[in-house]
């Protein structure tokens, strides 16, 4: 069909500017190890203990006395890092870890990674201190040392910290700086090191994940258009085995009816594009999940118009699409046996003589008709018209949406927590389990009936931003795409963006809801 293609890559979309970091970031290299190892850099954790840091453990494996270890600041407060150099001349890491539950294991990788990664930084920069990390073949390796009760549980969360505490993206003309490459944990004498392994394998691809989606999300915008998010996304599919990328192009979408991506891409003179990327094991089982992720590579607002204090952070607009690209990936990579498409509609809102317009009545794919009350409210438009193609085309079973959507979910849950908004008890369930289990946070929100009717239009079928709760309302507008499938939207204009380091997130792009998708994709695999 015109303007529609299955993509192979001619020239690399990655490539598009020499200065932008290379796409995906590196991550550390995490295997777990039964020995010790002489010379290289190690870290030991510190317990909460009945009267303060359990200090000992820590003490006999750098062979110093407790009291140094008091003296320099040593605490068991989970994430606190203290470097101490040791009597053979290289560097040890007492990293607290407060009572030892997985999540506190996260945030000590998370804080490990980001000091160590400060520590190489201050090497390469200055001739002074070379040497603090030892060898020089030993300065980007660490060894981690695991506790008597380690569990995979453990082992996880720590390699999400190694892995993303340290992610840094920066376009610059200067040379690389230096990183963290490989991380050995060492397990206790007993532990079953095979399958420790394994989820540390997992562990890390979950991690690649949400570091890609932080990539495609950082990325500023005078690179990143439609073509270029849908381009790279395409390309970087091509490389994974029952995983195909089909890009969809404005011709495509005015013939196929598509009016709310073309109306919010209209404004632009990148126009807009539909990612569609499936993935069909032979082994599939179970349903058949769609995601569905807001791409909006840029947000001025269009004619309502954002403040400018903050607009240049609307790169990060499509990280919903992000999310979904990346999951797609991972699910592939891991080979899980479940059918799903990802679609990303993605368009650029900004303002021109063919921007669309407050009083607008558009046509969404399938004929429902929306009257726009506020252009910035333009992902419910995009998202409108790939949900409605999803339950046209696709036959799903299950349809998941995810999306920088309302201002409204930062207000109700902060920076830390996505809302949740679902058709269907059992599935919201799934997504908050799935959540808990990657280290992202989820709250139920209601789709209160309460507000439907207010989403029924005057002037067309449905209103785009109708009175009330800002966020439910924009939840029950999508529900009116949806066909009745078992639904769940996920709001994460809070989480997508942090604006300084905690646990394993860092500044900027965090990449949140890749991780929860797949782990919701690998629990549809399951009886």
């Amino acid at each position: 069909m015109s303007g529609a293609s299955v993509f192979r890559p001619a020239q690399p979309a990655r490539d598009a500017d020499p200065a932008l970091p290379a796409i995906p970031t590196a991550l550390v290299e995490v295997d777990v190890v039964r020995q010790w190892r002489d010379g290289v850099p190690g870290a030991v954790p510190v317990f909460d203990g009945e009267s303060g840091p359990d200090l000992a453990a820590a003490a006999e494996q750098f062979d110093v006395d407790a009291a140094v270890l008091e003296a320099v600041g040593v605490s068991a407060s989970a994430g606190a890092v203290r470097a101490l150099p040791l009597r053979t001349g290289g560097l040890g890491w007492a990293v607290g870890v407060g009572s030892g539950e997985a999540a506190k294991w996260r945030s000590a990788g998370g804080a490990l990674a980001r000091a160590v990664r400060e520590r190489l930084n201050g090497v390469a920069e200055s001739d002074d201190e070379t040497g603090d990390l030892g060898e020089a073949s030993d300065a980007d390796y660490l060894q981690v040392k695991l506790p008597a009760d380690v569990d995979g549980d453990i082992v996880s969360a720590l390699t999400l910290g190694l892995a993303l505490g340290g992610y840094r993206f920066r376009v610059s003309r200067g040379p690389v700086p230096p990183r963290l490459r490989k991380v050995l944990l060492v397990a206790p004498e007993g532990a079953d090191v095979a399958a420790l392994g394994e989820q540390a394998r997992r562990a890390r691809e979950l991690a690649a994940a949400t570091a890609l989606a932080r990539d495609l999300a950082n990325t500023p915008s005078n690179v990143k258009d439609p073509a270029w998010l849908t381009g790279i996304a395409a390309e970087l599919a091509a490389d994974v085995p029952d995983l195909t990328a089909t890009v969809r192009d404005e011709k495509w979408l005015a013939d196929n009816g598509f009016g709310g991506i073309l109306a919010v891409g209209g404004g632009s003179a990148r126009p807009p594009r539909l990612l569609e990327l499936t993935y069909r094991p032979k082994d599939a089982a179970g349903p058949h999940l769609v995601l569905v992720g807001k791409g909006i590579t840029f947000d001025t607002g269009g004619i309502s118009i954002k403040p400018a204090e903050g607009m240049h952070l609307m790169r990060t607009d499509m990280s919903g699409g992000g999310a979904v690209i990346a999951a797609l990936l991972t699910i592939a990579r891991l080979g899980l046996p479940v059918r799903v498409t990802g679609l990303v509609p993605s368009a650029e809102n900004h303002v021109s003589g063919s921007a669309y317009r407050p009083g607008d009545v558009v046509r969404h794919y399938g004929g429902t008709t929306t009257e726009v009350g506020n252009t910035d409210a333009e992902g419910r438009m995009v998202l409108a018209d790939a949900i409605a193609y999803a339950v046209d085309k696709l036959e799903p079973d299950v349809l998941v949406d995810v999306a920088t959507l309302t201002g409204a979910m930062k207000v109700a849950l902060g920076l830390r927590t996505g809302g949740l908004f679902a058709s269907d008890e059992g599935l919201a369930e799934q997504v908050r389990a799935a959540g808990a289990g990657v280290g992202e946070a989820w709250w139920r929100m209601p789709l209160l009936e309460d507000h439907a009717e207010a989403v029924q239009g005057e002037l067309a079928d449905v209103k785009q931003t109708p009175a009330g709760p800002g966020g439910i309302t924009a939840a029950l507008f999508l529900r009116e795409f949806t066909g009745g499938l078992p639904w769940a939207h996920l709001d994460i204009a809070g989480p997508a963006r942090a604006d300084k380091d905690y646990n394993e997130v860092v500044s900027g792009a965090t990449g949140f809801a890749a991780r929860s998708l797949v782990e919701l994709a690998a629990t549809l695999t399951k009886p």
